[in-house]
């Protein structure tokens, strides 16, 4: 799978993750603006990512992976310290899938 296929896959994963969230009303505010935070940064570069060129995608993506990656991890915290172990465990999940796409950049 192309580099922008799996960029946008991780986006729609953190915004059905953020979405669920929402629905299930059991997340502490701190989790929830983590996750936000790491759902708009993707957003920023969701439609762009197919338009970098290859040599450049290292370069541009790195710092928003590892900003989201960031905020996810705040977030998982969050969630752990809460006793929301079944959500902690998705967003480490999300984590592991940015972890192997940085791999790959």
């Amino acid at each position: 799978m192309i580099v922008s296929n799996r960029f946008r896959e991780i986006f729609r994963d953190v915004d059905e993750f953020r979405a669920s969230l929402a629905e299930q009303g059991e997340i502490a505010p701190k989790g929830a603006r983590d996750v936000m935070r790491a759902r708009a940064e993707l957003a920023e570069w969701v439609e762009q990512v197919g338009e970098i060129p290859r040599m450049s995608l290292e370069y541009k993506l790195t710092p928003v992976l590892l900003k989201v990656h960031n905020n996810l991890d705040r977030a998982r915290l969050s969630l752990v310290e809460d006793g929301l172990d079944e959500q902690a465990n998705l967003v480490w999940a999300l984590q592991q899938k940015i972890y192997r796409l940085l791999n790959d950049l």
